[in-house]
């Protein structure tokens, strides 16, 4: 197993708040090329959660087994950064280099090596955000647009080639058309390398679309886990929490319900699985 958290619980001030815990007893796995979904509501600690898996935040209880090396024992944090790359809510904003290229190779460099692995490893994350090497390296990150400075930030967490990539709310701020392109480069990212994602979402069409599993976090408890299926059918469960489900999926679930539960298949998430269940629905 990839990744493997158990048991996990933190708590900011103990010794202050011994029962303010942000995170209580977590347990989840993952295995390698998943894509996982992690959802709750503001507040519910995802953000939380993610931190202690990149080595930014250590836990007070629990392990967290990378490659079954439990990270959270050891000092050597450029290890855990190697492994898990975490992609912050709105990551252009810590763009700070000239150039794009000393921007995707700041993290490359931290690691100590040398200036043609460097560029290599430059020309492949870029490559990987669909964005020409040569076009953009010399170009200033505050010259992009809003999509594509997000796509470098992308790029500089990619060079450092971790096993585990973790987006927190990737597509957040963004225009419908940058908002569609990137998803597209995530499922690419999955599809042609195998990278195991963890994705951060408000927006439940993004994660039934793209997560094999969804994990549901209220008030730092996991309280669901399954397949988007499984997990976007306790809507009850979702609302009562913040939460909801996918606005067509929703749809789906009204129109059979209307028909007095006629056959409709409701576990659909994008718009063109809707049309097509419909026109089934209208030639039977």
């Amino acid at each position: 197993m990839l990744l493997e958290v158990r048991n996990l619980s933190h708590n900011y001030d103990v010794e202050l708040n011994p029962n303010n815990y942000i995170l209580k007893d977590i347990n989840f796995k993952v295995a390698k090329g998943e894509f996982i979904g992690l959802i709750g509501h503001t507040g519910s600690g995802k953000s939380t959660l993610v931190q202690t898996l990149n080595g930014l935040i250590r836990p007070t209880e629990g392990k967290i087994m990378i490659n079954n090396q439990d990270i959270t024992k050891t000092k050597k944090l450029k290890e855990i950064r190697k492994k898990v790359g975490l992609v912050f809510q709105y990551p252009e904003h810590q763009l700070f280099e000239e150039t794009i290229f000393a921007d995707v190779a700041f993290g490359p460099k931290n690691l100590g090596l040398k200036d043609k692995e460097i560029e290599e490893r430059v020309k492949k994350a870029l490559k990987l955000v669909n964005l020409d090497f040569e076009e953009f390296k010399d170009r200033s990150p505050f010259r992009l647009s809003g999509g594509q400075q997000r796509r470098v930030a992308i790029a500089g967490v990619l060079a450092m080639e971790p096993e585990i990539l973790i987006l927190d709310e990737p597509t957040a701020g963004l225009d419908p058309k940058a908002r569609k392109e990137l998803i597209k480069e995530i499922i690419d990212l999955k599809d042609k390398f195998g990278l195991t994602i963890i994705l951060i979402s408000h927006r439940m069409e993004e994660v039934a679309q793209l997560a094999d599993r969804v994990l549901v976090l209220e008030k730092g408890k996991l309280v669901l886990e399954g397949a988007p299926s499984y997990v976007f059918d306790h809507d009850q469960l979702l609302e009562s929490i913040g939460l909801g489900i996918p606005q067509v999926t929703k749809i789906m679930k009204n129109l059979k319900q209307k028909l007095n539960n006629l056959e409709i298949t409701t576990d659909i998430f994008t718009v063109e699985e809707a049309k097509e269940e419909i026109l089934k629905l209208m030639r039977g």
